[in-house]
């Protein structure tokens, strides 16, 4: 199996738990297209990879793929996958610019001496930074890094912004109540709160978060609020790409987006952003003290030893 397939594997496991598709669910190549952003071979390979770990089961011939196990086994069967492709050279490249050790301007020929790396490789974990926000490629030459939310001052700017935008989104005459997108954010919040949050994944733990308040702010109908949410998320993924989180807290932040969620669907919006506003308070306040505890550590190693690499 090639190294895009399991990228795609991975990519395809985070979206069946994200969207918490339950056990026997049908995947078909051509309803993952736009899921995954390409066509159906690199699709096809993709689920070959699952099926073999075991996540998804093969129907007969040309009948697809179905989910194999319930949203919490996800990640005890996914350990079963191949380690993605580049993401040791991928998340030291992110701890190192977290700590100051990268210029504001990475050229290639720096980062291929830095990691051990050839070009093309460099090239697709630069190009997965720039999807996720945190640097793009320069019109002459090199990479420039993009702000991020990379210290607590940073993390406290970022909620005080929330803090302004979230409930006042809700509050716009323009927001409309989804009922099928409030159930499908219970259907997501519920098991973390009854007891999931123990166990599951910082990567699913992030996402849940996310989604609910990106999805908050799709209610608003306002593109514009979706599109800062968007990108505060993406702002602090990097940062998150270590676990800065306890596990009650995380417990409490589900137990209140379901209180948010409940107001919602019985239309009291004034209450459901006064809730809003206290949250993201909470939550902030709480978030920073913790980073400033943690970020020492996260960002006190030493760089990565540069790997020599063939082919």
């Amino acid at each position: 199996m090639s190294a895009l397939h399991v990228l795609l594997a991975h990519r395809l496991l985070d979206h069946i738990r994200h969207e918490r598709l339950p056990v026997g669910h049908h995947l078909t190549e051509q309803s993952l297209e736009p899921v995954l952003g390409t066509s159906r071979s690199p699709i096809r390979g993709a689920l070959a990879c699952l099926a073999k770990a075991g996540v998804i089961r093969a129907a007969p011939p040309r009948r697809g793929y179905f989910v194999a196990h319930a949203p919490a086994d996800l990640e005890r069967a996914g350990a079963a996958l191949p380690p993605p492709p580049e993401e040791e050279d991928y998340l030291a490249l992110a701890q190192d610019r977290l700590a100051g050790r990268l210029p504001e301007i990475l050229t290639e020929t720096e980062g291929m001496r830095r990691y051990g790396l050839t070009r093309d490789r460099l090239r697709r974990i630069l190009e997965r930074a720039a999807n996720e926000g945190w640097i793009e490629r320069r019109a002459s030459k090199g990479w420039s890094f993009l702000p991020m939310i990379d210290s607590p001052e940073a993390y406290a700017e970022s909620y005080a912004l929330r803090r302004v935008l979230e409930p006042a989104a809700m509050m716009m005459p323009t927001f409309a109540i989804d009922t099928a997108i409030l159930r499908r954010l219970r259907t997501q919040q519920e098991p973390l709160a009854a007891g999931l949050y123990r166990t599951a994944a910082h990567t699913e733990l992030y996402a849940a978060n996310a989604s609910f308040h990106e999805a908050l702010a799709r209610l608003s109908g306002n593109r514009f609020v979706v599109q800062t949410i968007v990108r505060q998320n993406q702002l602090r993924r990097l940062v998150e790409y270590k676990e800065i989180d306890d596990r009650d807290r995380v417990r409490r932040q589900c137990e209140e987006h379901l209180a948010i969620i409940a107001l919602l669907e019985r239309g009291e919006r004034g209450s459901a952003a006064t809730l809003l506003a206290e949250h993201l308070a909470n939550a902030g306040r709480e978030k920073v003290g913790r980073l400033r505890e943690v970020l020492p550590v996260i960002i006190g190693h030493g760089a990565a030893p540069a790997r020599a690499e063939s082919g």
